[in-house]
């Protein structure tokens, strides 16, 4: 470790040792130096090189300053978005909400129209149904006094065919005709 840094000290400092006689002279290469250097510093400055360099470091600068507004625009802009996405959210959600319950209340209450209906078509049919078995009623009684008429009638023929005699049955013909002549006219 000791030779590395004698070795960096020896290349360091080579170019001092090459300077022999007095500092303003020009054989002396620190003086040499020191003159070009002064030199091309009066040349940066006659060509304003450090005012070029300024004002690009300005430019550089006030682009750089013209980025973070933009970005800080662009920021609030979305968080704008952001917040009216949101809102619109909110909004479409609480529409949605109205919207389920909505089709909820509608769907109970065509629930209860169906009931209702349903009960109604129940109560129809029933009476149908009771009107029906009336009617049926109605024909069977209207049957059943049909054939005891009928059969009342075939027995009265045959019992007044029996015991009526025939002058007896033509004054009944003769009084049956002048009843129905009467009620017609």
């Amino acid at each position: 470790m000791k030779r590395i840094i004698t070795l960096i000290a020896m290349v360091a400092a080579t170019p001092a040792f090459a300077a022999k006689g007095p500092f303003f002279s020009l054989a002396n290469t620190d003086f040499i130096v020191l003159i070009s250097f002064v030199l091309f510093i009066g040349v940066l400055l006659y060509f304003k090189v450090p005012g070029m360099l300024m004002g690009m470091l300005d430019k550089r600068a006030e682009g750089i300053q013209g980025e973070i507004d933009e970005a800080r625009a662009l920021r609030e802009e979305a968080q704008t978005l952001l917040a009216s996405f949101e809102r619109k959210q909110r909004d479409v959600q609480e529409q949605a909400d109205r919207i389920v319950a909505a089709a909820k209340e509608s769907a109970s209450e065509a629930a209860e129209q169906a009931k209702l209906d349903l009960e109604k078509s129940i109560e129809r049919r029933l009476r149908a149904a009771e009107d029906q078995i009336a009617s049926a009623e109605t024909s069977a009684v209207r049957q059943v006094r049909d054939e005891a008429v009928r059969i009342a009638i075939g027995t009265a023929s045959e019992v007044i065919a029996r015991d009526m005699k025939a002058d007896r049955a033509d004054a009944l013909v003769d009084e049956a005709i002048s009843t129905v002549a009467a009620k017609l006219h």
